[in-house]
């Protein structure tokens, strides 16, 4: 499929004004995004408490979490992110793309809004 990355917009959940773009790569395979902790802190996103992972190797990390509002395009709402270190990739992961209603569409390597169902 291929690299699918996206520029959203990251603000504090309680101060709207308080805000950042950043080009996300969109990892499926992620369950939280990550963002290196100090894009978090220049909007004033505080963890609000420790998780722990499991890295691709196996090893288990922990690592501060916290809440962000997440905004692409008309889409947006508040998901848990991961402050990373330094120089970690931003990922966007599903719980961020399900809280957005969107998926990526392997054809045009984009996001696209998902078929929202109510049974």
């Amino acid at each position: 499929m291929g690299f699918v990355t996206a520029e959203v917009w990251v603000h504090n959940p309680s101060d709207m004004e308080r805000a950042v773009e950043v080009e996300f790569l969109v990892d499926t395979g992620a369950i939280y995004s990550l963002m290196p902790e100090g894009k978090l802190k220049e909007i004033h996103v505080e963890p609000r408490g420790t998780r722990k992972f499991r890295q691709a190797s196996g090893r288990a990390i922990t690592r501060p979490v916290g809440e962000a509002r997440f905004r692409y395009g008309e889409y947006e709402g508040i998901s848990p992110v991961i402050f990373g270190r330094k120089n970690d990739k931003p990922l966007l992961g599903v719980v961020t793309l399900e809280v957005l209603g969107l998926e990526v569409d392997p054809v045009s390597r984009t996001l696209k809004p998902t078929p929202l169902l109510l049974l």
